[in-house]
């Protein structure tokens, strides 16, 4: 979304010393609506015929106006190139270079990874052997694997974010153009087509523009706009998504357009990041506040565990909250009526409490330190693939107590393989 051409000073822009306060909220908040937005999206009802587990938002007009306010992922993936490209400066400047960076990171996203999805593989077997329907466990399963493409896509971004940065560095406008180009061009390849399978290519080029353009956030250009500038891209992004709405092009329901992503959220990128930078100034005065400093404090050191233990949480909430209306013969609000509408603020305390408390728990791992890194690219490639091949075939084929088993073993193989060998001790020579 820039509009004017780097200068031999923004080249190689050096990294704030410190941390960027008002990035840290705003990553908070994305994270918070991430949660809210799922546990809304929760419905639970108990039937003669047992407990039925749905997403609520199926079939409902409030969707679409939630999923405005709340489908940050586009913000989230700027922000993750913002700091990606912040942190990979401050470690080259230490003599740090891509592989060890990539290491730290597959380090910092796989190792909570494996925790929780074997966790999550125990949880499964603990509700086969209580004797709960099969196809309840099997949709457990199910809806514990949908966020996780979030790291599966994050992974594969942040692996290819030195070269990517250097890419920039280089030619900034053309390396986020052929992105955003190649993202189009799979819009209209699906749209043409109608092979809906052909829009999954925009798990790479939809996220991976959006943290190209973080780039530019983090060299100052965005902000070294004009305000006119800055607001001529927001409102220009917004009337594209006006448009693409009432032509048919993209569904107005954003959460729609994540699965495959479309071009849509590019759109949601830019003018999220217009926004950002328009109001940086009075988030960065609002994040020294308490609440927001307190909100910000928390979440930071623990954002992987946040997202990837919410939906475990969710998960859990359900069930309990069906097997105490079984138990207690107490009916359940219908879905979307008035009775469950007047639930949800306290369904929405109870599972950002729940998740806040299960994280507060698990953060020590997630702070565990990265081990010396391999030196080897070919290793530390090898491991981000093996660690992206995991998550893809919990998406693909489910979460079960064997996929969760193989998963846990590729994710273990990956942080091993990003780790340096100990030296092999040679054997003494007999004298």
């Amino acid at each position: 979304m820039t509009i004017v051409r780097p200068t031999a000073a923004a080249a190689a822009p050096t990294a704030p010393a410190a941390r960027d306060r008002a990035i840290d909220l705003v990553r908070a908040l994305c994270i918070s609506a991430v949660v809210v937005l799922h546990a809304m999206m929760v419905g639970v009802t108990v039937t003669d015929a047992g407990p039925s587990f749905v997403n609520a938002s199926d079939g409902t007009a409030w969707i679409v106006p939630l999923s405005w306010a709340l489908q940050v992922m586009p913000l989230f993936f700027v922000i993750g190139g913002f700091s990606g490209a912040t942190a990979f400066r401050r470690a080259r400047a230490r003599g740090v270079d891509g592989v060890g960076f990539v290491a730290g990171r597959i380090h910092r996203l796989l190792l909570p990874a494996l925790v929780t999805i074997g966790a999550a593989g125990v949880m499964l077997a603990l509700l086969a052997a209580a004797g709960v329907p099969a196809d309840l466990v099997t949709l457990a399963g199910f809806r514990f694997a949908q966020p996780l493409w979030f790291l599966g896509v994050f992974l594969v971004c942040q692996a290819l974010l030195p070269a990517l940065l250097r890419l920039h560095e280089r030619a900034p406008l053309s390396s986020i153009a052929a992105l955003a180009v190649a993202a189009a061009a799979v819009d209209v390849a699906r749209l043409t087509t109608g092979i809906e399978g052909l829009g999954f290519l925009n798990l790479a080029f939809v996220w991976l523009t959006m943290q190209q353009l973080g780039f530019f956030l983090a060299d100052g250009r965005i902000d070294a706009l004009s305000r006119r500038a800055r607001a001529f891209w927001l409102v220009g992004a917004v009337a594209g998504l006006a448009i693409s709405f009432t032509s048919g092009i993209h569904s107005p329901d954003l959460v729609a357009n994540i699965n495959p992503p479309t071009t849509a959220l590019l759109l949601v990128g830019i003018a999220h990041t217009a926004m950002f930078s328009l109001a940086r100034g009075p988030l960065a005065r609002l994040a020294e506040r308490r609440l927001p400093s307190a909100l910000t404090d928390f979440v930071t050191p623990r954002a992987m565990t946040v997202y990837l233990w919410h939906m475990p949480v969710l998960l859990g909430l359900a069930g309990l909250t069906a097997a105490g209306a079984t138990a207690t013969e107490v009916p359940l609000p219908a879905v979307d009526s008035a009775s469950w509408w007047l639930t949800r603020p306290l369904w929405l305390a109870l599972a950002l409490t729940a998740t806040a408390l299960v994280a507060r728990w698990l953060a020590p791992i997630e702070a565990l330190p990265a081990p010396a890194a391999a030196r080897s690219a070919w290793r530390v490639g090898s491991a981000a693939v093996m660690g992206t091949a995991a998550v893809a075939m919990l998406l693909v084929a489910g979460t079960s107590v064997v996929t969760a088993l193989v998963a846990v073993a590729l994710l273990g193989a990956a942080l091993h393989g990003a780790c340096r060998r100990a030296p092999t001790a040679r054997p003494l020579a007999l004298a």
